[in-house]
C-alpha cells in the first residue's frame, strides 16, 4: 500500500484507463485474506468439536503471551494498539513493512483463536464461535482501517521522507506474497538515477563533456599555402625570382628593393604560371585558378599583384581594360594607382584613376574617347572605388568590361561587407555581357577559347566564412595565408622588445624618469587579464584551425597600459613629453574625439600635432602625410579612416587612445608601424571594464603574448596644474567653435533658397 501512495504520488497517472497498481495489490491482499479466512474456519469446526476444556486455570495458562508473539487479549487492546499506530510514522524506508503488518495481524488473529480454543469447553463453544466471529469481523475491519491510516500517514509525511527516496531509489520494494507484473517491473527501470517519476534527481545526473564538433571545411580553406609572417627569413633575391622581366628587375633595384618578401616569394611565381602562354588563354588551355592572400599589413601584398599583372599585359596589341583594382577608400586608391604608375613606366601600358577626386564628366573624358565607330578605351588598368566604379559601368558610355582578365579586390573583407549597389554583380554582368560564361572544359569549349576572369583577392584580415566567399564565385580558389609557430613568436617578440625598450630608455632627456616596468608587482586580479595575453599558436592540424586567425609583423612590439577615462589624456602627455615618443599616429573611435585631443595637446604647447579624418580635404590630408613622413609633424590623431592600407613611412608609434571594437580594426591599426621587417611598438589604453572584452578579441584571434605597461599615477601629477588650465581654455574653444558653425549653417540655408 505504501508502495502505491509512493508511485501515485511520482507521477505514475499517466493514463486514466489504466487501474492503479495499489488497487490490484489490495485486491490480493483480500482474496488471500479471505482464502484464509475459510481455510482456518474449516480447522478450528474440526477442533472446536474436540476441544474439552479442563478447569479456568487452564484457560489463563493458555491466555497468558508466549515470547517472541504478539497476543490481542481483547478488543479494547486491540483499539488501544490501533491508535498507537495512527500516531506512529512511518518512514519511507520501510515502506514495503505496510502489507507485512497486514499479515502480521492475521497471523496473529489465527494463533489467538487456535490458543483460545483449547482452554474453551464443550458448554462455551457456541459462544466462543459468535465470539470469534465477532473478533473475526472486527480484526477485519482492523486491518482496513490500518491500511487506510497508512495511506494517509503516507500522503501527510511524503514531503518530510522525499529526500530518504531520493537517496534509497535504486533499492527494490520487494514483495512476498504478491508477484510484480512485467510491465510494473518496466516502469520501475525508466525510474532510475536520472529520473523518478518524471523528477529529475539533481545531483545524481553525470555530465557527459560535449564533444567539440568539427568544421568541415572544403580544402583550400582546410589545408592553405602557409606563408611564414617573419619577414627577416625566408627572403629571396629579385634577381632569382623566376619568370619575372629583366627590366621589372631593374626597376625593383632601382626603387631600393632587393629581396622579396615570403608572400611575394609565393604568390608572384603562382600568377606568373597562369599567363606563361600569354593573358588571353590560361596555361594549356584551362581556365587558372582564384587566388586568395592573408598576410600581415606591410608584408608586400601590393607588389605580389602588380609585377605579374604589369608583366602579363606589357605584350598586349590594343588598348582596352583588362586588369581592373577595386579597393574601399581613396587614399589606398591613389597608393596602389602609384605604385601600378611606378612599373608601367617604359611600356605603352596606361593606368587609370576612379575614386570621386575629379568631376564624374572629366573623369568620363579621360576615360573612353569617341571615336567615328564605337568607343575606344584609354586606360589598360583602372584603380576604382566601388561607388565610383559602378556609377561609371551605369552612365558612362562605351565604358567596356568585356575584355577584363584580372579583377584584383584590395582590402577584400571590407570591401566583401560594404558591398555598394552590388557592384561585384554588376562588374560580373558588364564582363560577360558580349562573351560567354565559362563552364566545364570540354571539347566543344576548346573549340572557341575565352579569355578567362581571374579574381585576386588581398588583405591582412581576410575572410575565411565559406559563406562570404561563396558570394564571390570563385573558381577553385588557392589560399596563401601566414601562421607565426609560438616558439618563433616568443624568440622573436622577446628580441624586439628588448630592442624597442632600449631605444626608448636612450632617447629619454631625463634619466630619472624611468617608469616603463613591466607588470611584476601588478595586482594579483589584474594578473590573469593583463600580464598574459597569449594563446596556444600551435602548428595547425586540424580543418579550420586557419580560420579566423590573423598575424602581426613579428618586429612589432604590443602593450596595454590600464588607466581611467580621466588620465587617457595625462598618459598621452606622458609618452610625449617624458618619454619623448615622436613619429606617433594616435588612432580614436569618432571624429568627435579625434577634434577634442586635438585641440588639447595643441593648447598644451611644444608638440606639432594635426587632425586627419574624414572631414579633412584629400589635398590637405596628403600634404600632412608628408610632412608627417619628412618629420615636421610628431603626432598625428586619426579616425579609423586612416587605419586600413596606408603605408606611411616613418612611424615609429601607434597609440589605440580608444580601444578597437573588433579584431580587424586593431590589426590594421598597429599595422602602420613595423611595416617591411622594421621596428614598431603600438600601445593600447584600457580601462578596467574594457580588458574582458579586448582580450577575448585577441584570444580568438590566435594571438600571442602581449605586454603590460605600467605607468605610476606619481609621474602624471606634474602635468596636472597645465592641464587642468587647458581644460578651461578648451571648454571655451569648443563653445566658440560651435557658434561658429552654428552661424556658418544658418548662412547656408538662408543663402540655398536665393541659388
Amino acid at each position: 500500500m505504501a508502495l502505491f501512495e509512493v508511485n501515485r504520488y511520482l507521477g505514475d497517472d499517466d493514463s486514466v484507463n489504466e487501474r492503479p497498481e495499489a488497487s490490484n495489490i489490495l485486491d490480493q491482499l483480500k482474496q488471500q485474506a479471505k482464502a484464509r479466512k475459510k481455510k482456518h474456519g474449516r480447522e478450528l469446526e474440526v477442533k472446536d468439536s474436540e476441544i474439552t476444556v479442563e478447569d479456568d486455570q487452564d484457560v489463563k495458562e493458555c491466555d497468558e503471551p508466549v515470547a517472541g508473539e504478539k497476543v490481542e487479549t481483547s478488543v479494547e487492546e486491540e483499539h488501544s494498539t490501533k491508535k498507537k499506530k495512527k500516531k506512529r510514522k512511518y518512514k519511507l524506508s520501510e515502506i514495503g513493512e505496510g502489507e507485512d503488518n497486514v499479515n502480521e495481524l492475521e497471523s496473529d488473529a489465527k494463533k489467538s483463536r487456535i490458543e483460545g480454543a483449547d482452554s474453551v469447553d464443550d458448554d462455551e463453544s457456541v459462544r466462543l464461535k459468535k465470539s470469534k466471529k465477532h473478533k473475526k469481523h472486527k480484526k477485519t475491519k482492523a486491518v482496513d482501517k490500518t491500511v487506510d491510516e497508512n495511506e494517509s500517514s503516507v500522503v501527510e509525511n511524503i514531503d518530510d521522507d522525499m529526500n530518504e527516496v531520493l537517496d534509497n531509489d535504486n533499492d527494490d520494494v520487494n514483495d512476498k506474497d504478491v508477484t510484480v507484473d512485467t510491465d510494473d517491473k518496466d516502469k520501475e527501470d525508466l525510474t532510475s538515477k536520472s529520473e523518478i517519476g518524471g523528477f529529475t534527481v539533481i545531483g545524481e545526473v553525470q555530465k557527459n563533456k560535449p564533444t567539440k564538433v568539427q568544421r568541415v571545411l572544403p580544402d583550400w580553406l582546410s589545408k592553405p599555402n602557409i606563408i611564414t609572417a617573419d619577414l627577416t627569413i625566408d627572403k629571396l633575391p629579385v634577381t632569382d625570382m623566376p619568370g619575372l622581366a629583366d627590366d621589372l628587375v631593374e626597376k625593383l633595384q632601382e626603387n631600393g628593393i632587393t629581396y622579396f618578401f615570403p608572400v611575394q616569394k609565393q604568390v608572384i611565381p603562382a600568377l606568373l604560371e597562369s599567363s606563361l602562354t600569354g593573358f588571353l588563354t590560361g596555361r594549356a588551355g584551362y581556365r587558372p585558378c582564384d587566388i586568395c592572400v592573408s598576410a600581415p599589413t606591410g608584408s608586400g601584398k601590393t607588389l605580389a599583384f602588380v609585377l605579374p599583372i604589369v608583366q602579363a599585359l606589357r605584350t598586349r596589341v590594343t588598348c582596352e581594360v583588362r586588369a581592373l583594382a577595386v579597393l574601399p577608400v581613396k587614399d589606398l586608391a591613389a597608393q596602389v594607382y602609384k605604385v601600378f604608375q611606378t612599373y608601367c613606366k617604359g611600356t605603352n601600358l596606361k593606368v587609370g584613376l576612379l575614386t570621386g577626386q575629379k568631376p564624374f564628366t572629366a573623369e568620363q573624358h579621360t576615360l573612353v574617347r569617341k571615336r567615328l565607330v564605337g568607343y575606344h578605351s584609354m586606360y589598360d588598368i583602372i584603380v576604382a572605388t566601388p561607388g565610383r566604379l559602378v556609377d561609371h559601368i551605369n552612365q558612362t558610355d562605351g565604358f567596356n568590361l568585356s575584355h577584363l582578365r584580372y579583377l584584383v579586390i584590395d582590402e577584400a573583407d571590407r570591401v566583401m561587407d560594404e558591398v555598394k549597389q552590388d557592384w561585384l554583380l554588376q562588374v560580373e554582368t558588364a564582363v560577360y555581357k558580349y562573351r560567354s560564361k565559362p563552364g566545364h572544359l570540354a571539347v566543344s569549349s576548346c573549340i572557341n577559347m575565352e579569355m578567362p576572369l581571374q579574381k585576386l583577392l588581398y588583405s591582412a584580415t581576410l575572410s575565411q566564412n565559406p559563406e562570404k566567399l561563396q558570394q564571390l564565385n570563385l573558381f577553385q580558389p588557392k589560399l596563401f595565408t601566414s601562421v607565426v609557430k609560438a616558439q618563433n613568436r616568443s624568440v622573436i617578440k622577446q628580441a624586439s622588445k628588448t630592442k624597442s625598450i632600449s631605444e626608448t630608455n636612450a632617447a629619454k632627456s631625463d634619466a630619472d624618469s624611468g617608469v616603463v616596468t613591466h607588470d611584476s608587482d601588478h595586482e594579483e586580479d589584474k594578473k590573469e587579464d593583463t600580464e598574459s595575453m597569449e594563446t596556444e599558436e600551435t602548428k595547425p592540424t586540424k580543418s579550420g584551425d586557419y580560420v579566423g586567425k590573423y598575424a602581426t609583423p613579428t618586429s612589432l612590439s604590443e602593450y596595454v597600459i590600464e588607466t581611467t577615462s580621466s588620465q587617457k589624456p595625462l598618459i598621452l602627455l606622458h609618452l610625449l613629453h617624458h618619454l619623448k615618443f615622436r613619429n606617433i599616429i594616435c588612432f580614436t573611435n569618432s571624429v568627435d574625439t579625434t577634434h577634442r585631443l586635438f585641440l588639447l595637446i595643441k593648447l598644451f604647447g611644444d608638440i606639432k600635432v594635426k587632425e586627419l579624418s574624414s572631414s579633412v580635404h584629400v589635398k590637405t590630408r596628403n600634404d600632412m602625410i608628408k610632412k608627417f613622413m619628412s618629420g615636421k609633424i610628431d603626432i598625428l590623431i586619426c579616425s579609423d579612416a586612416m587605419a586600413r592600407g596606408m603605408d606611411i613611412e616613418n612611424v615609429n608609434y601607434v597609440v589605440s587612445y580608444d580601444p578597437p571594437a573588433y579584431i580587424q580594426t586593431y590589426i590594421h591599426r598597429i599595422g602602420r608601424t613595423a611595416r617591411a621587417g622594421k621596428q614598431g611598438s603600438a600601445f593600447t589604453l584600457l580601462e578596467d571594464k574594457e580588458f574582458f572584452h579586448f582580450k577575448k578579441m585577441v584570444k580568438d584571434a590566435g594571438k600571442g603574448r602581449i605586454e603590460h605597461m605600467k605607468i605610476d599615477s606619481v609621474d602624471l601629477e606634474p602635468f596636472i596644474p597645465k592641464y587642468e588650465d587647458v581644460l578651461k581654455q578648451l571648454g571655451e574653444l569648443l563653445k566658440y567653435d560651435k557658434t561658429k558653425k552654428r552661424h556658418t549653417d544658418k548662412k547656408q540655408r538662408e543663402t540655398k533658397p536665393n541659388t
